[in-house]
């Protein structure tokens, strides 16, 4: 017995230490990027041989050919992705999706001649445009998400990079360069008016770059400016992180008749008269936190009719 019990002992000592020494390295293959020394990122821990994907990408649901196919094919909640070549057309986007579950059409860095959006409950990310016919960007609906696109040297009409027309509006870390004055043009890097085309309500605009812009970076017009059909408001726009970079304008961004404009955090690039311009009784402005060239006399220039519930610095003379 005594025997039995010490070959006992021994086996169970050797079972015990093989089992740490198992859990201590594991014989099972690393995942590639799991510690081990690689710059792993966000594909940290995934599995050697999986497909790679972009950061914050959701995967294409549905893969067309033209947009018109997209518009017959797409459901809410797809994620469209375009497999022929759009370099020459412009994207005209009709199809939209739900307040839950828009439609997103991701371009992935393909080239297009602009793009249109008449849809609601879209999201419509990573698209480059150079050379298109202005507005590089046109969209009209709600619940439009714009991001990540870039629109270089729009050409013909008033020569804008963005215009947009609606409600619940996001346009964000998209980049517009190279809008151009010339033969009489108010070549904005953004903008929306209510003239023939509805007013808008509760607009982002951030983390976007104007750069080599002529005219203004932001050019909004109400229904009461003068020139808008006066009919409804134009209010709530949140502008906030954006880099500014207009060359011949008197100032960046200009509201006419828009209420409640939250003006946070942006740089104003170049050198103008003011940055902000607010008339015709755009009240209830915020500005805080900009940052601007040292050529800009003064930051904000407002009328009579606008100081109703403004909040910032002090205003250096008129519009």
């Amino acid at each position: 017995m005594r025997i039995t019990w010490r070959l006992l002992l021994g086996f169970l000592a050797v079972s015990v230490l093989a089992l740490l020494a198992a859990l201590a390295s594991p014989s099972w293959p690393r995942e590639r990027g799991a510690d081990d020394g690689s710059d792993g990122g966000s594909d940290a821990g995934a599995r050697a041989g999986a497909p790679a994907t972009v950061r914050g990408a959701a995967p294409c649901t549905l893969h067309a050919t033209t947009p018109r196919e997209a518009a017959r094919r797409a459901r809410p909640g797809d994620t469209v992705c375009f497999d022929g070549d759009l370099s020459r057309r412009r994207l005209v986007i009709t199809r939209g999706g739900s307040r839950e579950h828009p439609i997103i059409y991701a371009g992935g860095g393909d080239a297009v001649d602009g793009i249109t959006i008449e849809a609601d409950d879209v999201i419509v990310e990573g698209f480059r445009s150079v050379r298109p016919e202005a507005p590089g960007i046109e969209l009209t609906g709600h619940r439009v998400t714009v991001r990540n696109n870039t629109v270089i040297g729009p050409r013909g009409g008033d020569g804008d990079g963005i215009r947009f027309f609606g409600d619940d509006l996001t346009i964000a870390h998209n980049t517009v360069r190279g809008t151009d004055n010339s033969h009489g043009r108010h070549a904005d890097c953004m903008q929306t008016f209510a003239g023939d085309t509805p007013p808008s309500h509760r607009v982002r605009i951030e983390d976007n770059r104007c750069e080599q812009v002529d005219n203004m970076c932001l050019m909004a017009e109400g229904p009461n400016d003068g020139e808008g059909d006066g009919r409804g408001t134009t209010s709530d726009f949140t502008i906030r992180g954006n880099h500014c970079e207009t060359l011949r304008a008197s100032q960046a961004l200009m509201f006419e008749d828009v209420q409640n404009a939250t003006i946070t955090g942006n740089v104003f690039a170049a050198p103008t008269d003011h940055a902000i311009g607010l008339a015709y009784h755009s009240t209830g402005a915020r500005v805080d936190g900009n940052t601007r060239h040292s050529g800009i006399r003064y930051e904000v220039g407002i009328d009579d009719s606008s100081r109703a519930g403004y909040r910032g610095p002090e205003p250096g003379g008129l519009p």
